[in-house]
């Protein structure tokens, strides 16, 4: 088959696409043909070496196309069943955390820039009728976090206002999607007017460019003053400035580490305020399943920046890290 396998850390360049073995299916695992794949942040990170895996591995984490064929015991699927990858891998049975043992797929386990790949049948589900192959591969990772940040965890309530920090990125184009169909008000910030403006479109209520001053008064004025209900945070290092936009038992959830792995926090904003600060990753098949029977009801799709094929997966990790895009890149066999 042909695949991406990352060999060495890098620049984009160190994606190449080659060859490697077809892979066969274990007992309860299934192989997918996909049709497409999509980009993540944590791609990037595992091509420079800051999210470790062994190496030789091919990359990926999203993914979506065609049961190719099931190993022994592999259930509730069949071949040629259109499907979704789910890539929390060996979640558990809780739904308070992941299970010792926890894995997002893509490394170190084989991923998704590849012809072909095995995976759990447990892990794989019916697309959703309405959404394309492109579609249905943006979704997993990135719709399945914010679903759970929000959700699960954060749990929304209709009316509520909601701030969504760096608009633009795969997680927080979905975190806007989810926000609104729960029914609350939506802010956002990025360094890009054009973002912001963007975000208007799909339904954001304002936003505020963090590059033109004050960025927590901004936010502070367009929520009336008190602030807002839940702020949705993956960058870190601006834990301070969002409990600075909350209101009074306010929810900081929070994922991710693109602003560094290192946070200082100051103590009395967030006992005085009474503020709850909410940690979260991926999500467990339950989340999955939820945000995949929204989808189909509430009728919305995943909002994608860019298609290439799957040979040109160096260019798209550049457009990644440049932070060029808004919404989903993705790849196509």
């Amino acid at each position: 088959m042909n695949a991406v396998v990352l060999s060495e850390t890098g620049a984009p360049d160190v994606l190449r696409l080659g060859e490697a073995p077809d892979p066969e299916p274990g007992p309860g695992e299934v192989v997918v043909a996909l049709r497409a794949a999509a980009l993540n942040r944590r791609d990037v990170f595992l091509r420079k070496g800051i999210a470790p895996s062994p190496l030789p591995v091919i990359p990926g984490s999203d993914g979506a196309g065609v049961v190719r064929s099931l190993g022994p015991g592999a259930a509730g699927v069949a071949e040629g069943d259109e499907v979704v990858i789910l890539p929390s891998l060996g979640w558990g049975g809780g739904e308070e955390a992941p299970a010792p043992g926890f894995r997002i797929l893509g490394g170190p386990d084989d991923g998704t820039y590849a012809e072909l790949i095995r995976i759990p049948a447990e892990n794989v589900y019916r697309k959703p009728a309405g959404l394309s192959w492109e579609e249905a591969a943006a979704l997993p990772l990135a719709g399945l976090t914010a679903w759970r940040a929000l959700i699960s965890r954060a749990r929304l309530l209709p009316g509520e206002t909601v701030l969504v920090l760096g608009i633009g990125g795969g997680v927080a184009t979905f975190a806007l999607h989810i926000a609104r169909q729960a029914g609350c008000r939506v802010l956002v910030t990025s360094s890009s007017d054009e973002k912001i403006a963007r975000a208007r479109e799909l339904g954001a209520d304002d936003g505020v460019n963090y590059t033109a001053g004050d960025w927590v008064a901004g936010v502070r004025e367009l929520a009336g003053g008190s602030g807002v209900d839940v702020v949705v945070d993956s960058v870190g290092s601006t834990w301070n400035d969002s409990v600075g936009c909350l209101c009074p038992g306010g929810r900081l959830v929070v994922f991710g580490g693109t602003g560094g792995g290192k946070v200082e926090m100051m103590v009395r904003p967030v006992t005085l305020g009474q503020v709850s600060v909410l940690g979260t990753t991926m999500g467990s098949p339950r989340d999955f399943a939820g945000l995949l029977r929204a989808v189909e009801v509430q009728g919305w799709s995943p909002v994608i920046d860019s298609v290439r094929p799957l040979g040109e997966a160096a260019a798209a990790h550049a457009r990644e890290e440049a932070g060029e895009h808004f919404g989903k890149l993705v790849l196509t066999m």
